[in-house]
């Protein structure tokens, strides 16, 4: 059977894609190796019964915000689609027992800001006051294909409206590390170690070039907009998206490995799956997928194997990342204060020196002696994740070697995830109690993913790197996954890629799904 296109990998990214090439009249067939779409958005019970826990990503801010979103807003809402809006967004919990969070209401924050220091709370608000003029040129950025003519008039109109030297700012701050933008701007120790825990969602520590930027967006788009989650769990959008395409005459088959791009003349044409059926691709193969899988795997000789295709699938992968899945009798109970229990995220994550100790040990092959933790509470915003009065935790490591080469605390022997995971859990858990004394007690049921358990449950997760590559400079904008193919195209004619190995990189934002989909339509 032929199709207009073919995608491989059932990832949000993948299906953003099909849906809009299918919206434009284009036939489509998304294929997956997997028993259900999704790719790092997912939700099941993993505990318990009833206890829906995210296995991956969990806040949603990013796809509510995007522009695939405004543009099937209407059709995915119809096909079940539901946010869960948390007003009080993220905080850091302090060793002193002391905290510091972002809430939606701003003279909330302020004055959380404002006993620490006043001239700090002044220059949050400054801050928030020119993110309202600067939001719309970034955004518009970080959703235009790079390079193309569309992201040259994005900066043509930022220059117009915000003239050269907010231009050179914002490059300046693009390039900057965490530390270095924030000791620009606020003066209170605590308040930059919580916007800088940002950064180690991704692969920056707090003096890495280039790693202000998503603290920035991040801190500034909680403080304006909230944080969202997905009602009943982050599946939720792959739920609406498969119905969406479905609605639209786009086909989804899962439990279908592909193991071959089929490729005639030199061009992609389609796929062979491990049965060894065809599909046919007319006008686009489309992999979403890593780029060492799609290299290493499923080209055939010198396709795989030439310079450029080489230059692709060697893009670096980021840190390892854990993921703990606790079913709870209740929220944990915060020794700086009730308050806390009301946040979507608390990260532990004590000062800008413990971030840099946990990321230079966990580059160096060593299991962290305190990890940087991302604690999300999403019951405190949906209580349908759980039976009634219960809970759940989403707890994130950031960030963890790929292979083990040691222990920095000099306790853990293991050196493979299999044996090393539940002892490292432990140290987790520890962690956590040094902040909430009474975890362990209220605890119903836990499950713990390795970075190996990551990869093997999602390929694409190369050594548990949830980013699908560092988003280091050299590995973003012009370079990511590589120098001249950052469109979506690959060597191979007929043949592109998507996802979070491209650009604009990781989240949930359907960025790069949606705009190879328009690019490919030729139409809005």
């Amino acid at each position: 059977m032929d199709y207009d296109a073919v995608i491989v990998g059932a990832g949000h990214n993948g299906l953003a894609a099909a849906v809009h090439l299918a919206a434009k009249g284009w036939s489509v067939a998304v294929v997956d190796r997997a028993a259900e779409p999704g790719g790092a958005v997912k939700t099941k019970e993993l505990t318990l019964p009833g206890f829906r826990h995210d296995l991956y990503a969990m806040n949603l801010s990013m796809f509510a915000g995007s522009g695939f979103f405004a543009a099937y807003r209407d059709r995915l809402l119809a096909n079940g689609l539901g946010f869960a809006p948390a007003e009080h967004c993220f905080a850091t919990a302090f060793p002193d027992g002391t905290w510091l969070g972002v809430s939606k209401d701003l003279e909330a924050t302020t004055g959380r800001i404002g006993e620490l220091s006043a001239k700090d709370a002044v220059a949050w608000r400054g801050m928030v006051a020119e993110f309202g003029a600067d939001a719309p040129h970034i955004f518009a950025l970080l959703g235009s294909p790079m390079p193309s003519f569309q992201a040259l008039k994005v900066v043509w109109r930022a220059w117009r409206a915000r003239g050269t030297g907010w231009l050179l700012d914002t490059t300046r701050m693009m390039v900057s590390s965490p530390r270095a933008f924030l000791d620009a701007r606020f003066e209170n120790d605590k308040l930059k170690t919580m916007a800088a825990a940002w950064g180690m969602h991704l692969d920056f520590g707090p003096d890495i070039a280039g790693g202000a930027l998503f603290p920035y967006l991040e801190s500034m788009a909680n403080q304006a907009f909230g944080m969202v989650i997905g009602a009943g769990g982050a599946d939720t959008i792959i739920r609406a998206m498969v119905k969406t395409l479905e609605s639209l005459g786009g086909k989804l088959f899962t439990n279908s490995e592909v193991v071959q791009i089929k490729i005639d003349s030199g061009k992609a044409i389609g796929v062979v799956l491990a049965d060894g059926s065809e599909i046919g691709a007319r006008g686009a193969v489309i992999a979403n997928i890593h780029p060492k899988l799609l290299f290493d795997r499923l080209l055939p000789g010198a396709q795989g194997q030439s310079p450029d295709a080489r230059r692709i699938a060697a893009l670096r992968p980021g840190p390892g990342t854990m993921t703990i899945h606790v079913a709870l009798s209740g929220l944990p109970d915060w020794t700086a204060g009730e308050a806390l229990k009301s946040f979507a995220y608390v990260h532990l994550a004590p000062s800008l020196a413990a971030m840099n100790r946990t990321y230079a040990e966990a580059i160096e092959g060593l299991l962290p002696a305190e990890p940087v933790l991302v604690v999300g509470q999403p019951t405190t915003i949906d209580p349908s994740r759980a039976p009634e009065g219960k809970h759940v935790l989403w707890i994130q490591v950031r960030v963890l070697p790929a292979a083990i080469k040691g222990d920095a605390a000099g306790k853990i022997t293991a050196r493979d995830w299999d044996q090393a995971k539940e002892p490292y859990a432990d140290r987790v858990l520890d962690l956590i109690e040094r902040y909430a004394p009474d975890l362990r007690g209220k605890i119903l049921g836990r499950a713990v993913l390795s970075p190996l358990d990551l990869e093997r449950d999602n390929p694409c997760l190369v050594g548990g790197d949830s980013l699908s590559g560092s988003h280091h400079l050299d590995q973003y904008f012009l370079f990511r996954p590589a120098r001249g193919w950052s469109r979506y195209r690959t060597p191979v004619p007929g043949l592109y890629m998507v996802g979070a190995s491209t650009w604009p990189g990781a989240g949930t934002g359907a960025g790069s799904g949606f705009m190879l989909g328009k690019m490919l339509a030729g139409a809005p």
